[in-house]
């Protein structure tokens, strides 16, 4: 029990981080002991009984990835003010989905110019892909180019269908359009009901997906707690395969998607700035470095909300009203950091796997990219979850899904960071904008 509570006390971040190294290191010894001394079958024998641990938290993270994008848009949609709204609100909304829109594209753009997997480390990648047991034969998934009439088919098929067959069937985009349907409509019924009585009854229905919500949370708490063992086998697993080589890949990874989002932050941003609000752009980001650093460390949008909110008022003069409703929104919806990483995978998933991405599945991307984002409800890990939604529209079976996954849950705290920090961002430029838009930013911006 002692144990345990040490166990516990150590940041998650830090855990994660030292899941990772000391399975890279125990992997990499085994790699050099079946390269160099002859011990092939001795180290498949040992990574048999080691690699279920590993992919069990794959399985523990594909069990909540549909209740937690579920209840997440459901007590999001039911708590939009839609009376209130107006066109302040419909501003917010409209710029919150812009800004991720142009997220994706800069995503996909540089998912397309560092090309994870192509080239010579695509054997390697296919040899990582075989131990996890998937099978990386073209004919596995389509590799035809699709026409774009082809995609709007499947993406409308998916959006709309039986949401029992779509949440049985793990058809993702199909759970999203119905829990934002379910939940818009809860809070239009609340809003026309008459009597206290029908009040009363809508807001039981809300209040227990919001419980439902936290129920989940919780269980989240928990599998993120199992995360560092996950990873360390995992990451045992895959240095035991490719060793040392596989070092180069992640980093490239890495520094693509931290590319994409440190030009967002200080390229894409400022442009909005300039030509909405005519202030320094620079100066404003500065004004919001406090809610900026605090989403890098805790990796959490809902946890930097109260700061969020504080320098939005004092630092930048935004109507108290306007941020108490757009920031929380952002937190649960607006995921520009989320946009930018997804793509990177996705496009390693086709390398790997065969998979020929036309103009029509770029933009499929970008619009389920997008979509997914909105389910991303704010907790730190939760663009793993998201994993399963993108690879799955590109047609990826489970087992091929599960490596992409594991691949990417060594580097994701560190990739959590950027993404968050570029989220609690984007959140706060964009309110800033839609106030500078409709007079409701007083005053000077102060650093």
């Amino acid at each position: 029990m002692n144990l345990l509570k040490a166990y516990l006390k150590v940041s998650l971040v830090k855990r994660v981080v030292a899941g990772l190294v000391l399975g890279a290191l125990c992997g990499g010894g085994m790699w050099w002991l079946s390269v160099s001394c002859g011990m092939q079958e001795g180290v498949r024998a040992v990574m048999r009984y080691c690699s279920p641990f590993g992919t069990v938290f794959v399985g523990m993270l594909k069990m909540i990835v549909v209740p937690t994008i579920f209840f997440s848009l459901v007590c999001g949609a039911s708590s939009l003010p839609l009376k209130k709204l107006g066109k302040v609100g419909g501003k917010i909304i409209l710029w919150y989905f812009a800004s991720m829109t142009v997220s994706s594209v800069l995503g996909i753009a540089m998912a397309c110019a560092v090309n994870p997997g192509a080239g010579d480390s695509l054997a390697g990648w296919q040899e990582l892909a075989r131990q996890f047991g998937a099978d990386t034969t073209v004919d596995s998934v389509s590799a035809a180019p699709k026409a774009l009439a082809d995609v709007l088919e499947k993406l409308l098929s998916d959006i709309f269908q039986n949401p029992f067959a779509a949440l049985a069937d793990g058809n993702f985009l199909g759970v999203i359009a119905f829990a934002i349907l379910f939940g818009v409509s809860l809070r239009l019924v609340l809003d026309a009901a008459e009597g206290t009585v029908k009040q009363a009854r809508i807001q039981v229905v809300i209040d227990l997906c919001e419980a439902c919500m936290a129920a989940v949370n919780k269980i989240i708490d928990f599998v993120m707690n199992y995360s560092p063992i996950g990873v360390f086998f995992l990451s045992m697993g895959i240095f035991s395969v490719y060793g040392p080589a596989i070092i180069g890949p992640y980093v490239s990874v890495v520094l693509g998607i931290s590319a994409g989002i440190i030009i967002l932050l200080f390229v894409a941003y400022p442009v909005m700035i300039v030509i909405v609000a005519r202030q320094n752009p620079y100066r404003v980001i500065m004004a919001v470095r406090e809610a900026m650093m605090l989403a890098f460390v805790t990796r959490s949008s809902a946890a930097t909300l109260p700061v969020s909110i504080r320098v939005s008022e004092e630092n930048l003069g935004i109507n108290p009203e306007l941020a108490s409703f757009s920031l929380p929104l952002g937190a649960t919806v607006n995921m520009d950091g989320v946009c930018v990483h997804l793509p990177m995978f996705a496009v390693l998933a086709a390398n790997m796997f065969g998979i020929r991405l036309g103009i029509g599945d770029l933009a499929l991307m970008m619009v389920t990219t997008v979509l997914a984002a909105v389910g991303a409800g704010g907790v730190p890990g939760s663009s793993l979850m998201l994993l399963f939604i993108i690879l799955g529209a590109l047609g990826l079976n489970p087992a091929q899904t599960a490596v992409i996954v594991a691949l990417a849950l060594g580097i994701n705290p560190i990739l959590d960071m950027f993404e968050t920090m570029c989220n609690v961002t984007g959140d706060i430029l964009c309110t800033y904008g839609v106030a500078k838009l409709e007079n409701l930013a007083e005053g000077e911006v102060r650093m």
